[in-house]
C-alpha cells in the first residue's frame, strides 16, 4: 500500500486511476455556519479553463469510455524515461495511437534532436508472464504490454530488454537486437553488469549470471526451492519498503550481493482467486501483522569461484534488511537495518574480507516510526556520503564522514526534501527534488556541498511537478512536468536549468486529443484549513462545469487520507480524469488530506500512531464543516469515495460519523489492520498483541452498527493485496445486522482493477450511483 515518489509517478501519468486517486473525507453537520471561521485563506490560482496557448478548444463533453480509450487524453505521455550514460540520447517507452498501452521504446539523438523509434515491441516475444512475475510487476505498479522495462548498460553501448520471460540486447552500433539464450526457465529481475560483461538474473529461486562473450551460465546458488529464494526481495520488501530486487553487483564485477530469504515461518495462506470461468486455489506465504516474517540472511558470493560469505547481521533475527548498496572501492558493502518495530534503522558498513565485523556509522532512532529513503550516496572525492534523515521534523540531507561524524547538515527548514536526484562532485553541487517553496508543489534545486543550506538554488521555474532524470555521468537531465493546467512534458535541460531541447513538448493544439474537451476542463481552488491541534490541512475544491453560484450542488469528497501519499497538488493526474467526469455530471468534488499523509513533516505525519482512522476522520470532518459554509454546496447530500487505503477512509468515515455523509464508496478497503501485511501495518499501529486497543479501534467493524444507508463497496476477487477477505467480513456483518448495502466484485481483477474493460464498468457503477444516492 505504500507509494513511493516513483509509484506516485507512476500512479500520476501512467492510468493508474485508483492507486493515487484521492484523500480527503467530510465531515460535520451544521444547519448555518460563518463561512470565515472555517477557512484561513484561499489562493485560487488557475484560471477557470484548461489554457490552450490562445485556442478556446471545444467543449464536448467527456464520457466515461473516453477516458480509458486510446489516444490517451493526456497525449504523447512517455513512461521509463532515461539518459544514455553517456549523456547522447534520451530513451523512453511510448504507447501507440491505437493502443496507449502497449510499448515501444523509442530514442531522441541530442545532438540533433531527431526522434526515432528505437525497438518495436511486435518483434519481441509475446509469451504469457510467470506468475511469479505477473505478482512482482503488480508490486512494482507497472502495467501494460510490449516493452516494460529497459537498462542501459553503463558503457552506453547496449540495452538490456527483459520481456515474457526472455532476454534481448540491443547492440547500439549495429542497431540489432539479440536474443539470449537464457537456458530452460523463465527468468525474472534480470539486468546487465556494470561493465555490461555479464547478464545476471533470477531462475528457479536462484541466481544466475551469463557471460556475454563465453556465452557461459553459472549458476551461483543452488539451494533455493520451496521456503528458501535467493536473490529475491520478499513480500513485505516489493509492495512496502520499495525494494524490488534481492541482489546487487560490484562496481568492478567481481562480487554479488544477494539476500536469502526463508520464508517457512510464514503463514501459508490458500487464497481463492475468482475467476469468470473457474475458482484459482493460489498458495501464498502472507505475512499478517504480528504474525512471523521471513528470516533473512546477507550474502555475497564471488563471480570467479562461486564461494559464498555472510554478512554479521546481529544476534536479532526478526529484522528488515530494507536497502544494500556497494561504496564505489566494491571492497565495502553498506546495507540498512531496520528493526521489526520499525523505530531503529542503522546504516551499517563491512569490509567483505571481514564479513563479521560490521561498523554502523548512521543511527535514526524515532518514537513512532523511521521513513525509509533511496537517498543514500557515497561520494568519490572524499571519504563521505550523503544521507536522507528526519530527525530535525522535515526529510533533509546530511554530509557525514564514514566514520559517521556529521560533517554538516546540507538543506533545513520546516520544509522537506522529496529524493536526492545527483551528486556533481567534480563543481561541488548536489541537486534535489523538495518542497522547500510550496508543499503543493515539487522543484528542483541544488545546494554547494561545501557551504550547506545557505547556498540552496532553486533550478526549476514553472508552477507544478517536476521529477528530474539525470545521465549518469554528467549534470544533463530530462524534467518530467506536468500542472493541473499541463499535461505531462519532457525537456531536456543542462546543469544550470537552461532549456536545452523538447523530447515531448505535448502541447494542446488542435491536434491534441484533449483540445475537444478543453472548454469543459476545470480547475480547482486551493485553500488551507486548520486541525484540531492547529496543524494545516490542504485542500482543493472543483465547481461544476458549468457552474451557477445561485444553485446547490452535491459533493463527493475523494478520499486517500494514508501515509506516504498526497493529492492535493498542483499536478497532472489521471485520477482526475473521473473527477472532471463528475464535475460534468453536476458535481462539486473536493480533495483535503489529513494528518497522517505525506510531505508536511513527522509531527503531521505522526498524529496517527498506533491510532489509525481516528485524526484522520476527524480533519475530514473538518473540511466537510467548511464545505457546508458554502452557499453553493447542498449539505444534506454528500458522499465519500476512496480506494484501498481510501476505501478504509470511506467506511470509516461514514460508519463513525453517519451524519455527514449520505453516501460512500469504498474500493479495496482494508478493514481490520490484523488482515493487512507485517511491514506497513506495524509501522503504524504497533503489534497487534502490544496494541489491541488500537486494532480494535481501528477496524471498520465495531462501527457497523452505526450505519444507515447509501453504501457501494467494491472488490477485486483475486486481490492478493488486501485480500478480498477484507470486504467480504465487512459484507457479513452488515448482512448480520439487516443493514441494506449494494457491492460490485469483479472476477480475476488485482488491486489495482486494471483493464479497459473493468474500468469502464467500474466507473459507470460508481456514477449511476451517486446519482441514485445524491440526486
Amino acid at each position: 500500500m505504500t507509494l513511493t515518489w516513483k509509484q506516485q509517478a507512476l500512479a500520476a501519468f501512467s492510468a493508474v486511476p485508483f492507486l493515487f486517486a484521492s484523500t480527503s473525507s467530510m465531515a460535520t453537520q451544521m444547519t448555518s455556519v460563518n463561512h470565515a471561521q472555517y477557512i484561513t485563506s484561499i489562493n485560487i490560482i488557475f484560471n477557470t479553463t484548461l489554457p490552450l496557448t490562445g485556442l478556446k478548444g471545444g467543449d464536448n463533453a467527456l464520457t466515461i469510455e473516453r477516458i480509458h480509450a486510446s489516444p490517451a487524453l493526456a497525449g504523447s505521455s512517455p513512461r521509463g524515461l532515461s539518459l544514455s550514460p553517456d549523456g547522447k540520447r534520451v530513451t523512453y517507452l511510448a504507447g501507440r495511437d491505437d493502443n496507449q498501452s502497449f510499448y515501444d521504446l523509442w530514442q531522441m539523438e541530442i545532438s540533433s534532436g531527431v526522434r526515432s523509434r528505437l525497438i518495436d515491441a511486435d518483434k519481441l516475444a509475446a509469451d504469457e508472464l510467470s506468475d511469479e512475475e505477473k505478482a512482482r510487476r503488480e508490486r512494482q505498479r507497472i502495467y501494460g504490454q510490449g516493452i516494460m522495462e529497459y537498462f542501459w548498460a553503463d558503457d552506453s553501448q547496449s540495452i538490456l530488454i527483459p520481456a515474457s520471460g526472455q532476454l534481448y540486447l540491443f547492440d547500439v552500433k549495429s542497431n540489432a537486437v539479440n536474443v539470449l539464450d537464457t537456458g530452460e526457465g523463465f527468468v525474472t529481475d534480470a539486468r546487465l553488469s556494470p561493465k555490461a560483461n555479464y547478464v545476471s538474473f533470477v531462475r528457479d529461486q536462484n541466481l544466475f549470471v551469463l557471460h556475454l562473450t563465453s556465452k557461459k551460465i553459472t549458476v551461483l546458488t543452488k539451494d533455493g526451492k520451496g521456503p528458501i529464494k535467493n536473490a529475491m526481495a520478499e513480500f513485505v520488501a516489493q509492495e512496502e519498503m520499495d525494494r524490488m530486487t534481492g541482489y546487487w553487483w560490484s562496481p568492478d564485477e567481481s562480487h554479488i550481493a544477494f539476500t536469502r530469504i526463508d520464508e517457512s515461518g510464514v503463514e501459508l495462506v490458500t487464497r481463492n482467486e475468482i475467476y469468470a470461468d473457474g475458482i484459482k486455489l493460489t498458495e501464498q506465504r502472507y505475512p499478517y501483522a504480528g504474525k512471523p516474517n521471513v528470516t533473512i540472511e546477507l550474502g555475497v558470493v564471488s563471480v570467479t569461484d562461486i564461494k559464498t560469505q555472510w554478512i554479521d547481521l546481529g544476534k536479532e533475527t526478526d529484522i528488515y534488511l530494507p536497502r544494500v548498496k556497494w561504496l564505489p572501492d566494491s571492497q565495502h558493502l553498506s546495507f540498512q537495518w531496520q528493526s521489526r518495530n520499525q523505530q531503529a534503522l542503522d546504516l551499517r558498513i563491512v569490509d567483505i574480507s571481514k564479513p563479521t565485523e560490521t561498523k554502523t556509522i548512521v543511527k535514526e532512532r524515532s518514537n513512532a516510526w523511521v521513513n525509509l529513503h533511496n537517498d543514500l550516496h557515497f561520494l568519490k572525492q572524499q571519504s563521505a556520503l550523503v544521507w536522507a534523515s528526519e530527525r530535525d521534523g522535515f526529510n533533509h540531507l546530511y554530509l557525514f564522514d564514514l566514520n559517521g561524524q556529521l560533517i554538516r547538515q546540507l538543506t533545513q527548514g520546516e520544509w522537506v526534501v522529496d529524493s536526492l536526484d545527483y551528486v556533481d562532485e567534480k563543481q561541488g553541487w548536489l541537486y534535489f527534488s523538495g518542497r522547500k517553496d510550496s508543499v503543493v508543489e515539487r522543484h528542483l534545486y541544488r545546494v554547494n556541498l561545501a557551504k550547506g543550506s545557505q547556498s540552496i538554488e532553486r533550478i526549476s521555474e514553472r508552477s507544478g511537478m517536476h521529477q528530474s532524470v539525470f545521465a549518469e555521468n554528467k549534470p544533463v537531465y530530462l524534467d518530467y512536468f506536468s500542472s493541473l493546467q499541463q499535461p505531462p512534458q519532457i525537456s531536456l535541460h543542462d546543469e544550470s536549468g537552461k532549456q536545452l531541447s523538447w523530447v515531448e513538448q505535448n502541447e494542446v493544439n488542435a491536434s491534441h486529443p484533449l483540445y475537444a474537451l478543453a472548454g469543459q476542463w476545470a480547475m480547482p481552488e486551493f485553500g488551507h484549513l486548520s486541525a484540531d491541534d492547529g496543524q494545516t490541512l490542504q485542500y482543493r475544491l472543483f465547481k461544476p462545469i458549468p457552474f451557477d453560484d445561485s444553485k446547490k450542488y452535491p459533493v463527493v469528497v475523494r478520499v486517500y487520507g494514508g501515509p506516504h501519499a498526497q493529492l492535493v497538488v498542483n499536478a497532472w493526474s489521471e485520477a482526475d480524469y473521473f473527477t472532471q467526469y463528475l464535475l460534468q455530471q453536476g458535481y462539486a468534488v473536493f480533495q483535503l488530506d489529513n494528518r497522517g499523509s505525506a510531505h508536511r513533516g513527522t509531527k503531521f505525519e505522526y498524529v496517527i500512531y498506533q491510532n489509525m482512522g481516528d485524526a484522520e476522520v476527524r480533519d475530514q470532518k473538518v473540511g466537510v464543516d467548511y464545505l457546508r459554509s458554502l452557499p453553493f454546496v447542498d449539505g444534506d447530500n454528500v458522499a465519500i469515495y476512496g480506494h484501498s487505503y481510501g476505501g478504509y477512509m470511506a467506511l470509516m468515515s461514514q460508519f463513525k460519523a453517519p451524519d455527514y455523509f449520505k453516501a460512500a464508496i469504498a474500493g479495496a478497503p482494508v478493514t481490520d489492520w490484523r488482515l493487512y501485511d507485517s511491514h506497513y501495518t506495524e509501522r503504524y499501529m504497533g503489534s497487534p498483541k502490544a496494541n489491541k486497543q488500537g486494532y480494535d479501534a481501528g477496524s471498520v467493524l465495531p462501527y457497523v452498527k452505526n450505519y444507515q444507508s447509501g453504501l457501494l463497496m467494491y472488490h477485486g476477487m483475486a486481490d492478493d493485496n488486501v485480500l478480498f477477505e477484507n470486504s467480504t467480513r465487512v459484507y457479513k456483518a452488515l448482512q448480520d445486522e439487516g443493514k441494506l448495502f449494494q457491492m460490485m466484485d469483479y472476477p480475476g481483477s488485482k488491486h489495482s482493477m486494471r483493464g479497459e474493460k473493468v474500468r469502464n464498468h467500474l466507473y459507470k457503477s460508481l456514477a449511476a450511483f451517486l446519482d441514485s444516492q445524491l440526486k
